[in-house]
């Protein structure tokens, strides 16, 4: 199993009606198979998240942020990751928004550990 812990990554791409872009850094924790994370930046003025961590490192999460306007939305989102020739970590997603403005919307994202 992939440990996340103690791990930065920001956004490469982003597809999608997404909140998220270039300046937004997550910071994931994990405690067994268990995900936690926060993440700021671009539109997005606080955000979290919880999910589980497979045994095969893919991850399954739900998330909630305050944009910088306001807004507060949340989501679903299943990562499937792969390991860098550097050793870190490139994070393939496919989200899909619960609430808020974007509602049933949905998109792609790549993340990377820095």
């Amino acid at each position: 199993m992939i440990h996340y812990g103690e791990r930065l990554f920001r956004t490469v791409s982003t597809n999608g009606a997404g909140d998220v872009g270039s300046n937004t850094v997550f910071r994931y924790e994990q405690r067994d198979a268990i995900l936690m994370g926060t993440y700021s930046g671009g539109k997005v003025d606080y955000g979290s998240l919880v999910g589980k961590v497979r045994k095969d490192g893919t991850l399954t999460f739900l998330y909630h942020h305050v944009t910088k306007s306001g807004a507060l939305r949340s989501g679903k989102c299943e990562s499937r990751p792969e390991i860098l020739p550097c050793g870190k970590i490139r994070l393939y997603e496919t989200w899909e928004w619960t609430s808020g403005m974007g509602a049933g919307g949905h998109g792609t994202s790549v993340i990377e550990e820095i």
